[in-house]
């Protein structure tokens, strides 16, 4: 059985955190979104030494930071929790330059290293969670959640349609990051507004996730 079941909509968590497809849910396609827009050539070399250091100071930013839990609700930090398991690609509960670049190229994208230094230098220390949440997490803040769905979802809209093919999503859905089953994918499929082309209407699924489906008497 799996750590999570997939509810239907219009429950926003009807799409699981951890791929860049599922971004969908909250904050975390804010970041993702944000992420995906760099360009450039493949990075030369691979950096090694990063993750090293983070295990010899992996405490320190925990300590100067813990206070910017009491700033969130537990739904906030969990949503942000969600971006972080997205980026940490290792799964070693810190966010390095080879976790950023991995992600990034995993979204057809060619980050350049002076880009992923940059966005790295950006911390004053090894990125484990409480880290992430001091940086981006007055960023992230305040965003409508029906937007930041929307653009997650205009990411793989590449005609700017406002839909996406259900064979295509399927296929981002099940090979990405914490795969869906396609029972899981069938189970959300279920009342999302596809036409008989097979078209995923996505505008109007967030809108469904935000709001709630339209009573079929209105």
């Amino acid at each position: 059985m799996r750590r999570r079941s997939l509810r239907s909509p219009p429950r926003s968590e009807a799409l699981r955190p951890h791929s860049p497809a599922e971004g969908f849910s909250g904050k975390a396609a804010e970041l993702w979104k944000d992420l995906r827009v760099s360009h450039g050539t493949p990075p030369a070399t691979k950096m090694s030494s990063k993750r090293a250091k983070a295990k010899t100071t992996k405490k320190r930013p925990q300590r100067a930071t813990s206070n910017v839990f009491a700033m969130f609700d537990q739904s906030q930090i969990q949503e942000f929790k969600e971006a972080f398991n997205m980026i940490d690609q290792n799964r070693d509960g810190f966010i390095d330059k080879e976790d950023l670049h991995d992600m990034l190229a995993s979204l057809g994208k060619n980050p350049t290293d002076e880009y992923l230094e940059g966005m790295m230098s950006e911390a004053p220390g090894p990125i484990n969670f409480t880290m992430f949440l001091t940086m981006f997490g007055e960023k992230l803040n305040g965003t409508d959640p029906e937007d930041v769905i929307r653009n997650a979802f205009a990411c793989f809209d590449e005609e700017a349609s406002g839909f996406i093919h259900e064979d295509h999503l399927r296929e981002l859905l099940t090979t990405m990051g914490d795969r869906f089953t396609d029972e899981e994918v069938d189970e959300m499929y279920r009342e999302a507004p596809i036409d008989k082309k097979g078209n995923f209407n996505y505008v109007e699924f967030t809108r469904i996730l935000k709001h709630g489906a339209k009573d079929k008497d209105d």
